[in-house]
């Protein structure tokens, strides 16, 4: 998995270090949404139900380098408005 220095600099975070690398690989690999943003990031949600959340993880413009993944307490919040 290929991923950016703030990437890993952040995974050192006490709330970032409980993220698998499985959970990332799957919202890679098969994200309930997607969405690009305007600076040619790519934005994927996976559920994790060992949490019960979704995870948000982002990605650079080539679509294969985690730039960042963290827990998107508000997403579901935000999908139902």
């Amino acid at each position: 998995m290929k991923t950016t220095l703030y990437f890993d600099h952040s995974r050192r975070r006490p709330d970032r270090r409980e993220i698998r690398k499985k959970w990332i690989l799957a919202a890679m690999r098969d994200p309930v949404e997607e969405a690009f943003q305007t600076d040619g990031r790519i934005r994927k949600w996976v559920w994790v139900q060992e949490k019960r959340a979704f995870l948000r993880v982002i990605l650079l413009e080539d679509g294969v380098t985690v730039h960042n993944a963290f827990f998107d307490r508000g997403y579901a919040r935000r999908k139902r408005q």
